[in-house]
């Protein structure tokens, strides 16, 4: 899901891609990348990253740079075939069975060979571009994108660990992601009493059309089975009026319906229990406008879906309506082109546990507050690879959700691996309320530059994109790794400066993150624990209210924190991955877009005016209510020899004097004054600008300069603040 947001002139990220090319019909075995563990559903399969496999390819990336192959790949990473190059796999359990991610050049199709242990199989893996470059053009920032497919393959003999298994592009460029091994059990038989769907004439070739079949078995056997024996089903139209009814079939890799919509329906009295086979589409472009999903609406309470393999679909399940205790565990969600999941509003006591989703082309998996909250409803122990144009897990509003133990890898672009978001998208929408509870959760490469705001996203965000963010927003447990930008980031991603409140983290490891450990945008507050951080690439925290000015975000160290003491120091320019923190420029006005306070503000003339580079806005105070003061937090102790205060240089503005102490503080609590008080003089004349000397040895974090008298109006007035270390 996807909004139009905010937009600041920085210095770009550089591509990071490379290429290393091995010499035809030479077989290198490049390095295994390093293993992450933990969080995560309990699969039956094991992957295999190209990249570590033996190759006469061409290995591309590690990339980061939006629409590009490399950056959409499992580990950022993959191995390129031209024809007759192949990729030798080690094959790590017990398998008889592989899944392939792959991309082929648009426009074009081909297969792969297959070798077992040297010897080419019979058998051979479709590849195709059919379903990938996807392009949405009303989706602001969106690129070309969806590049990688899925194919999979029964490969008739049991294989053991150690076993070889080889793909050979035969007469396509082919570039090899990752592969997935996997022992498949042999086709579970009909449950007793079930009613199968060839009873009712469905055509288990795939030729014919199947879909009145299965509605005449779901009405024969309502309140129990409806048996979806080993073949291929064509349906031409979705199913409705499903409930207290059992779907069931064989298993996902042999009982297979060809349908771009299931199930279609906005009620139904529940009771409905699907599982246990395959639902491939034959969705080439996402229409948003079009049902195009495996479940489109509700199953109504007390349902389950479980044991499916979704794939070539718009979204997985698109839930509305009443959905309530509804199970969704133990599924492969694959290549659709938005979400994996959504939870559209109303849901309550939804479970989500145990599916692996993989190249969604936006939110994997998402709660959507709209029409109603999302309460008391779970997204656990799932894992979550490659989403392409948004988060891994958004939550969007809700009441007392949770996220726990979850593990998701490269994001790509527009998303966060866990987004807590109050972007409401549409009306009526119901932010977020009650307990977030986001524990436990492993997040690997996740992040990502956003093009809309022209600044990168951090593996885990809180976002208060139309509203403040007044929830208790709990983050446990949490291991954030490879971040090519922040760990977490705090913003109010719709430029409206809305706070961020309520918010605990807890107990965090962060390694190797590319730029900060905390990038905090918004105004607010969070209470740091326990959070440790190694190979930070650029300062542990980057504080910079956005918009400039609009109020100040506290960082509470709650103890135990270790490896992000440094605060990045030019709110000016993005930090950019393993640059460090640059020295300090003796030139550069510190309090620039830095957040600010006041006693009191006039109208629309708030204190932020006096600190957004813009000599035309200003801060006006209470009128007729002298003394008046203006602070601002220039984000840690600096020294400080000169102030340079400045009104508007129209000549509008007639020449005035105002009578202003100098105060400063280390903590926020305790001034003392620096200058005391005296007239300045702002003539525009001469710029309506005036300068103010401190003392050797100024140092301070909190700035405030407190108004006593002004010539020219009733009220304490600047239109700039500038702070510089110079004299």
């Amino acid at each position: 899901m996807h909004g139009n947001s905010k937009t600041r002139s920085v210095r770009r990220l550089p591509a990071m891609g490379a290429t290393v090319a091995l010499a035809a019909g030479t077989l290198v075995t490049l390095g295994a990348p390093a293993a992450h563990a933990a969080a995560g559903a309990t699969l039956p399969l094991t992957s295999v990253e190209a990249e570590s496999a033996t190759t006469n390819g061409t290995r591309i990336g590690p990339d980061h740079t939006q629409g590009t192959l490399a950056s959409e790949a499992s580990g950022r990473q993959a191995v390129r075939l031209n024809t007759g190059q192949r990729v030798e796999f080690t094959v790590p359990r017990a398998a008889n069975a592989v899944n392939v991610s792959y991309s082929v050049p648009d426009g074009q199709s081909g297969t792969l060979n297959v070798y077992v242990n040297g010897t080419k199989l019979t058998k051979t893996l479709a590849v195709t571009s059919k379903y990938s470059y996807i392009d949405t053009n009303w989706i602001a920032g969106a690129k070309t994108h969806h590049f990688y497919d899925n194919t999979r393959l029964l490969l008739g003999r049991d294989l053991q660990p150690g076993d070889k298994v080889a793909v050979e592009a035969a007469n396509v460029q082919v570039t090899v992601d990752v592969a997935d091994f996997e022992q498949v059990p042999a086709a579970a038989g009909q449950p007793a009493g079930s009613v199968s769907v060839t009873s009712k004439g469905a055509d288990p070739s795939g030729q014919g059309d199947s879909t009145q079949a299965f509605r005449d078995a779901i009405a024969a056997a309502r309140g129990g089975v409806v048996w979806i024996p080993p073949g291929d089903y064509r349906l031409t139209s979705s199913l409705n009026g499903v409930q207290n009814v059992t779907l069931q079939g064989a298993g996902s890799w042999y009982s297979v319906v060809h349908t771009s919509r299931f199930i279609d329906q906005s009620n139904s009295s529940g009771g409905v229990h699907i599982k246990d086979f395959a639902v491939i589409g034959e969705v080439t472009e996402r229409v948003d406008s079009s049902p195009d999903n495996f479940v489109n609406g509700s199953l109504g309470p007390d349902s389950s879906v479980s044991g499916m393999w979704l794939q070539h679909l718009k979204v997985g399940l698109w839930l509305t309506g009443d959905n309530d205790n509804l199970v969704v565990e133990n599924n492969r969600i694959l290549d659709t082109t938005a979400d994996g999941l959504n939870l559209n509003g109303t849901a309550k006591g939804v479970k989500v546990r145990n599916n692996f989703l993989r190249n969604q082309g936006d939110d994997s998996l998402a709660m959507w507050s709209l029409y109603g909250p999302d309460t008391n409803s779970s997204f656990e122990n799932n894992t979550i690879s490659q989403p392409n144009l948004a988060n891994g897990i958004a939550i969007y509003g809700g009441t007392d959700i949770t996220v726990r133990n979850n593990l998701i890898s490269d994001t790509n672009a527009l998303g966060s691996g866990i987004a807590i978001s109050n972007q409401k998208f549409l009306d009526p929408f119901f932010p977020l309320a009650g307990t977030i509870t986001v524990d436990g959760n492993t997040l690997v490469r996740a992040g990502a530059m956003n093009p809309n705001w022209n600044h990168p996203m951090g593996a885990l965000r809180v976002d208060s994109y139309d509203s403040a963010v007044n929830a208790t927003v709990d983050i446990t447990n949490t291991t954030i790794t490879d971040s090519p930008y922040s760990a977490f980031e705090f913003v109010s991603g719709g430029g409206h400066g809305y706070p961020v409140k309520g918010v605990t983290v807890n107990g965090a490891t962060v390694r190797n993150t590319g730029t900060v450990v905390v990038q905090a945008e918004a105004q607010g507050a969070a209470t740091f624990r326990g959070v440790t951080a190694t190979g930070v690439g650029a300062a542990g925290v980057y504080n910079c209210p956005y918009p400039s000015g609009s109020g100040a975000f506290t960082l509470t160290d709650g103890g135990g924190n270790t490896g992000w003491n440094t605060t990045w120091s030019d709110c000016s320019a993005w930090p950019q991955p393993g640059q460090g923190n640059p020295d300090p420029d003796p030139n550069r006005n510190l309090a620039g877009g830095r957040p600010a306070t006041a006693t009191g503000s006039q109208d629309v003339y708030t204190p932020g005016k006096a600190v957004d580079g813009d000599a035309n806005t200003y801060w006006e105070s209470a009128n007729n209510a002298f003394p008046q003061s203006w602070t601002v937090d220039l984000g840690s102790s600096e020294p400080v020899r000169r102030l340079v205060l400045k009104l508007p240089p129209s000549p509008a503005w007639g020449a005035r004097t105002q009578t202003i102490t100098v105060q400063g503080s280390t903590d926020g609590s305790a001034y003392s004054t620096v200058s005391g008080s005296q007239g300045y003089r702002f003539d525009p004349a001469t710029g309506n600008t005036a300068t103010v000397s401190l003392p050797s040895g100024t140092s301070l974090r909190w700035l405030r300069l407190t108004v006593s008298a002004n010539t020219g109006w009733p009220a304490g007035q600047f239109s700039e603040v500038e702070v510089y270390r110079t004299s």
